[in-house]
């Protein structure tokens, strides 16, 4: 049995800069009884991913610092189930991409794979049990509920597949057969968290916890979409392109409520910086961090920094550097107007810049993950190759043959006309001469 400071202490730990948590008691409950808790992440491997990730991706280092049990599932079958997001012949393709992605952010983190277990959905949800399950789920929710469940994830369209159905049903599905006692997910997921959690009682299962953190708006507002190409940044994007797009991101001055910008200094710098200075001073629970990782792991803060700095802008017309110790500090500013949009901008890109740059440089150094690459996300502007076609050879029939040649003429006692035999004589006119042949 653990303290009661001690469950507070993880619990703290877990949920800490969560917008939600449903079923917390579940999991002081694990706490208490001295055991880990188990949870899984999942993603559908679709379209690019992109670096409103790090949310999530960020968090789960404190989920291992808490010494919670972490799955990380590629939803292979579930990006095909949502209105054919990645056509079938590509799932198995960007699901070796997505692994890829994920393990060299993780490693770029100084958060160690090892403490993590991938899994793809393939591989226990085509199984028997796992389909009959799916049956009997089918026979206890309605069109309604299912519909709603999906309605923040699965694309919305005029007339809707039935296997958008299915999808929240499966998500549900999961947690049982992954063996875990709670989900983490975005916001976005709410509604079928509580669908999980109504229906999978009715299956007999336990009920699981949920938790979620916010989702990170696009560079120009709304959601940051992988199918909308100016609203995220993708983690191989070079630095040119990082620059266009902040450079061309809404970041109007003093508008603290419409800044995709300073949503992902809340979501994903500043708590990157906060892990960085946790790490610096050996907090980091039962987790070994920052092993793995191939660059310096220092906060976002220049060298004259005062110690406990998260985030410090530079300007670049005049005025020295403004330091902060939490990101309230920074939207304050900003809202006050003594941060210029310009300077924000640049501080917000070379801090993204140097969160790719490892990322990028395993890529590069990886042929086998640039092979895959090109697998997933095929060039739909590339030139496919033509076939050349045959060129036809004439080949003349033989004699007496094809559509132009004579008929033969009859045959006379059985020998052609044409035809003279060595032992018959020339046939002669009346006046003796022989007949010209």
């Amino acid at each position: 049995m653990a303290s009661e400071e001690e469950v507070e202490k993880k619990y703290n730990l877990i949920t800490r800069r969560l917008d939600e948590v449903l079923g917390g008691d579940i999991i002081k409950g694990i706490l208490a009884e001295g055991r880990s808790p188990k949870a899984y992440w999942g993603t559908a491997p679709t379209g690019r991913p992109h670096i409103g990730y790090y949310a999530s991706l960020t968090k789960i280092a404190d989920f291992l610092r808490a010494g919670v049990e972490v799955k990380v599932l590629l939803a292979d079958v579930h990006a095909f189930l949502d209105n054919l997001k990645a056509p079938l012949d590509l799932v198995t393709h960007r699901t070796k991409y997505y692994e890829f992605v994920l393990r060299a952010i993780f490693t770029s983190l100084g958060i160690p794979t090892s403490k993590l277990t991938f899994v793809r959905g393939s591989d226990y949800q085509l199984s028997r049990e796992y389909n009959l399950d799916n049956y009997k789920l089918c026979t206890l929710a309605t069109e309604h509920d299912a519909k709603k469940a999906g309605s923040e994830v699965v694309k919305q369209v005029e007339s809707p597949l039935l296997s958008g159905l299915i999808y929240p049903g499966l998500q549900a599905l999961d947690e049982q057969y992954l063996g875990v006692d709670f989900q983490f997910g975005g916001v976005d997921q709410r509604k079928i968290f509580t669908y999980a959690e109504l229906y999978l009682p009715r299956l007999g299962y336990a009920k699981r916890a949920h938790l979620m953190n916010t989702m990170v708006p696009g560079l120009m507002g709304g959601k940051m979409s992988s199918s909308d190409p100016d609203s995220k940044i993708d983690f191989l994007d070079p630095p040119e392109v990082v620059k266009r797009k902040i450079k061309k991101a809404f970041c109007e001055e003093g508008n603290v409520a419409e800044n995709g910008l300073l949503a992902f200094a809340k979501a994903v710098l500043i708590p990157i910086s906060e892990l960085r200075l946790e790490r610096r001073q050996g907090d980091t629970g039962e987790d070994e961090e920052g092993k793995e990782s191939v660059k310096p792991q220092k906060p976002f803060v220049t060298d004259d920094a005062p110690e406990g700095s998260v985030f410090t802008i530079t300007r670049e017309k005049g005025g020295g550097p403004s330091h902060y110790r939490t990101y309230q500090e920074l939207e304050d500013d900003f809202a006050a107007k003594k941060i210029h949009p310009g300077d924000l901008k640049a501080n917000i890109r070379d801090a993204i810049i140097s969160l790719l740059e490892p990322i990028r440089a395993a890529f590069l150094a990886n042929e086998e993950w640039q092979h895959v690459e090109q697998l997933a996300y095929p060039d739909p502007n590339a030139k496919k190759e033509v076939k050349k076609k045959k060129e036809k050879v004439y080949h003349p029939p033989p004699p007496g043959k094809g559509k132009n040649a004579k008929p033969a003429p009859a045959p006379v006692d059985g020998v052609a006309a044409d035809e003279t035999r060595a032992s018959d004589p020339p046939a002669s006119q009346p006046d003796g001469e022989a007949v010209p042949a």
